[in-house]
């Protein structure tokens, strides 16, 4: 008898359609080992190879190719955002295309609704790369 059932529930065997079965679970938790598993490897890896001696250089912090020192925050001079700002521009198109791809896999199956939300998304962004482009954003002189 399983541990989590009440004596009045019925306990149902594999082959009767009342749940699911151990090896969807089991195929779930497969993955989660794999993937916590190359995650703790690639700390572990990288930990034991890394460089082990730390230098002034080295700890110093990197802002984009800029001394922080002579010409960052605190200095008195203007912090150069735009490499941040194409950073996260980057990063918008990039989940725009995570986004697309579930859709483009099942778009046979998906109703006609899906397909004006997805022109509804390409518009959204479209407004947004307008904008970026009349702020001067991705310009680089």
């Amino acid at each position: 008898m399983p541990l989590f059932t009440s004596p009045r529930t019925p306990v149902r065997g594999p082959g009767s359609g009342g749940g699911k079965s151990i090896v969807q679970y089991a195929n779930f938790l497969i993955m989660l080992l794999v993937g916590l598993g190359i995650g703790i490897l690639a700390v572990v890896v990288s930990g034991l190879l890394g460089p082990k001696k730390a230098t002034r250089a080295k700890l110093m912090a990197y802002e984009s190719g800029n001394d922080p020192e002579r010409g960052g925050v605190g200095t008195g001079q203007r912090f150069p955002v735009h490499f941040y700002l194409v950073a996260m521009l980057f990063i918008v198109f990039d989940i725009e295309t995570a986004f697309f791809y579930p859709l483009a896999v099942a778009y046979q199956k998906l109703p006609q609704f899906a397909f004006f939300e997805a022109i509804t998304f390409v518009l959204l962004l479209l407004v947004g790369y307008v904008y970026v482009l009349k702020k001067k954003v991705l310009e680089w002189a």
